[in-house]
């Protein structure tokens, strides 16, 4: 209980006392959008390591040297924790952001950080809204921020499991021409959610898995790219989880 109750107080004294920092980035960013990026995500980066370090992760990474540096990528990750941003996002080598759903814009402090990160909130009862967030998204990967993705869309409760991933997801890379980047996550439940409301020392294994061009697909690939997308990171899952 005592690791849950020091993160909380961390995270509630970062963003409070980041109020200046934020108003120092909007300032940067009137001059200077690409040190604003830089910026900001170091900042982030460095209070999302802070978390990790007082949850106790031991974390294991396989494969990082197929995360391309030198353009924008569509992350696709499996997901079953809160953790699964603070442990993708510490690994990102450029600007980011993430897809995120819209109720996130009821905090104040943290939907001004997920802005300045390029995160984007997606209204999953409203289709207009949402092809309206998946072109912002393809003009992001656009001007060279990559995007994250969950494409189960929401949380998977059950361990050792995966939901389907939405098609539709994958738009932003069809559209966009960027590769898609499958990223495996395993065992980031371990650290809180199977043990609600301790967190918990656990060892998670984070693997990228080699880029995914469209382009280079077959035909019926290209059809049902969430699907063969699934396919890669749950081969990567239940190999990983022997290693736990």
């Amino acid at each position: 209980m005592i690791r849950f109750i020091l993160t909380v107080i961390f995270v509630i004294s970062f963003l409070v006392l980041s109020i200046p920092l934020l108003i120092t980035e909007w300032i940067i960013g009137k001059y200077n959008m690409d040190l604003k990026n830089k910026s900001s995500l170091a900042i982030v980066n460095w209070a999302f390591r802070i978390c990790l370090k007082i949850s106790g992760v031991n974390l294991t990474v396989i494969g990082e040297e197929n995360v391309p540096r030198d353009i924008a990528v569509l992350y696709a990750a499996n997901h079953r924790s809160f953790f699964d941003i603070l442990l993708t996002y510490t690994r990102v080598p450029r600007p980011t952001g993430y897809i995120a759903k819209k109720e996130m814009l009821r905090y104040p402090l943290l939907v001004s950080w997920m802005r300045n990160l390029h995160c984007l909130f997606l209204d999953r009862s409203d289709i207009k809204q949402g092809m309206k967030t998946m072109l912002e998204g393809i003009e992001k990967v656009k001007s060279g921020i990559s995007i994250c993705i969950f494409p189960e869309g929401t949380r998977n409760k059950v361990n050792d499991t995966f939901l389907p991933f939405h098609e539709g997801s994958f738009k932003i890379a069809e559209k966009s021409g960027c590769p898609i980047l499958p990223v495996c996550i395993c065992n980031s439940a371990g650290i809180f959610e199977d043990h609600l409301p301790r967190i918990k020392k656990a060892h998670v294994i984070l693997e990228y898995l080699p880029p995914v061009y469209i382009r280079d697909l077959a035909k019926e690939e290209k059809k049902f790219i969430g699907g063969y997308v699934q396919k890669m990171i749950e081969e990567a899952y239940h190999r990983n989880s022997k290693l736990i």
